[in-house]
């Protein structure tokens, strides 16, 4: 198993340190006829599947590139509006790749902010007397693992299903 991230976050919920690793993504690149039958919309200044699903292409995947062309944010490498280019039918059949985007560091905040959150309220809202918060969240696709030590510091992980895939945060308490 490998160690995507790591986070650090204070007492206060605020992110000290942040290291990513080579996260290696899962991509899909299907070739469209037009109309597409999923519906994108710009969301955070990426072109995500905002409705509809099929062959691996998930609701949150983010337009990765359009016929081999890179997409940045809203435009291909070539400085065409990707939803434009879309709408186009005289562009079509094309093949576009498709894939979960890396976090922006506003989400990076976020993500931390809220994980402080939630493992605050767990620890108050527990009718076990002196609970120590999360301890584990289970999803279908991820599970959420919290060890408190003795120095008050937590070490979160997030395991994929997947054995290969982890996913690793430190909670510090200062």
């Amino acid at each position: 198993m490998a160690i995507f991230s790591v986070y650090v976050v204070n007492k206060a919920g605020g992110l000290i340190y942040q290291l990513d690793n080579q996260i290696p993504r899962s991509e899909t690149e299907k070739t469209f006829s037009y109309p597409l039958d999923l519906v994108l919309k710009v969301h955070d200044d990426r072109v995500q599947v905002s409705f509809g699903q099929r062959d691996g292409i998930r609701v949150g995947h983010a337009v990765l590139s359009i016929n081999g062309i890179d997409v940045n944010g809203r435009n291909t490498a070539d400085g065409k509006e990707v939803i434009e280019f879309l709408n186009n039918p005289a562009n079509y059949p094309l093949s576009i790749r498709f894939g979960r985007p890396r976090l922006s560091s506003n989400e990076k905040l976020m993500l931390a902010s809220m994980f402080h959150s939630l493992f605050a309220i767990g620890s108050q809202l527990s009718p076990e007397p002196g609970s120590s918060g999360i301890e584990m969240l289970e999803t279908d696709t991820f599970k959420l693992h919290c060890f408190q030590t003795l120095t008050e510091c937590c070490t979160i992980s997030w395991h994929a299903l997947t054995p290969e895939k982890v996913f690793l945060i430190i909670y510090m308490h200062t």
